[in-house]
């Protein structure tokens, strides 16, 4: 008598091997992405330096001064040509600007602290989760559907960004939700349009990883930032009921 088979189903609902097929990636976009978040990493690590250096050293009370360096150094990277000689001259600038934007997270890290320490952990992993779900969301999308979505969100960042500047003189606890909430559900999103743009810019010849790591790093402070805040809020909220 044969033993028993379990009977299995070629389209299974869940495949770790399709989780991870970028088969129908090139080999130059593959080789380029591990370029791109190997430097993002990087950068990571240093803005994770620049917030530990403010709480050590307070550098984050000179906020006006660190955001000088962060305009200026991303200015030198952008303007700065992307070669194989200039690499280590470029990722250093990266890093100098992910650090002085770590500080510049510092004060804000250091509110959160002392609302509840474990709300920085908790953020740290939302930002890990969403950067990554919809990371691979994006590079497992064969066609080019997220690129279509460019428009759309710089104009809901253009009227984010607006709504934020009149809710400094009005103070309205709904506006600043809306805010708070929009900017992290937009730059969810903005991670689906940047890993995609990246792809289609490596196919176009585009080979600096360097400047492609500078918009997902962007978007994935910019989702730690509006977690912290939602976070905080909430537990202020818990510790104010009690």
């Amino acid at each position: 008598m044969a033993a028993f088979q379990p009977r299995t189903s070629g389209r299974s609902l869940f495949s770790s091997q399709a989780l991870f097929d970028f088969s129908h990636l090139d080999d130059r976009v593959q080789s380029h992405l591990k370029n791109v978040y190997s430097c993002l990493s990087i950068g990571m690590l240093s803005a994770a330096l620049g917030a530990y250096a403010h709480l050590m050293f307070g550098l984050g009370e000179w906020y006006l001064l660190t955001v000088i360096a962060s305009f200026g150094l991303i200015i030198w990277l952008g303007t700065t040509r992307h070669s194989k000689e200039d690499v280590t001259k470029r990722v250093g600038i990266f890093s100098a600007f992910t650090f002085t934007s770590g500080v510049s997270l510092g004060p804000l890290i250091e509110v959160v602290i002392r609302i509840d320490p474990s709300i920085v952990s908790t953020a740290l992993a939302g930002t890990a989760v969403i950067f990554i779900c919809f990371s691979l969301s994006a590079l497992l999308w064969k066609d080019r559907t997220f690129l279509y979505m460019g428009g759309m969100l710089f104009s809901c960042l253009s009227w984010l960004t607006l709504a934020g500047l009149l809710n400094i003189f009005f103070r309205s606890p709904l506006v600043f939700n809306v805010y708070i909430y929009g900017i992290l559900l937009l730059f969810s999103a903005f991670v689906l349009y940047d890993t995609q743009l990246i792809v289609e810019k490596r196919k176009r010849g585009d080979e600096d990883f360097i400047w492609h790591s500078v918009d997902l790093f962007l978007d994935a402070v910019q989702i730690f930032r509006a977690l912290l805040v939602i976070l905080a809020k909430k537990s202020g909220k818990k510790k104010n009921s009690k």
